[in-house]
């Protein structure tokens, strides 16, 4: 029997070096990482049937959509979806969601890596059932 591919996060930030160090900690927490640094090119991932188990995404983003705009669109497109959002700042007041939670920079990747796990049932890396 094949093991199971480990869950893969769909990663919304703009910041080159931030997407660069949470995409390494992610991954070497065994997670895959789709990297995306615009809400737009995020939607068009969701829409194409890329395989995502949880969208993390910076609020605060370049384009049409910030990242509460996002989450509204992703699950639009998958209502379960589990959803982590992240900000420095941001003018609107946070909307997060059943099954979503919300993080202020910085943060640390064990929180996120922690989160992850707790969106996804305790889920580890390739041990989906």
């Amino acid at each position: 029997m094949d093991p199971l591919p480990p869950p893969r996060i769909l990663v919304v930030e703009d910041e080159p070096l931030l997407l660069e160090v949470i995409t390494a900690d992610l991954e070497d927490a065994g997670f895959a990482v789709a990297p995306a640094t615009d809400a737009e090119r995020a939607v068009a991932m969701l829409r194409d049937g890329e395989p995502v188990d949880l969208l993390f995404t910076d609020i605060r983003l370049p384009g049409t959509m910030d990242g509460w705009q996002l989450g509204e669109a992703a699950r639009a497109l998958r209502p379960d979806l589990p959803i982590i959002y992240a900000t420095a700042f941001s003018q609107t007041p946070p909307r997060p969601t059943a099954g979503s939670l919300f993080f202020t920079k910085p943060y640390r990747s064990a929180a996120i890596i922690r989160a992850i796990r707790s969106l996804s049932g305790g889920e580890s890396p390739g041990r989906r059932p």
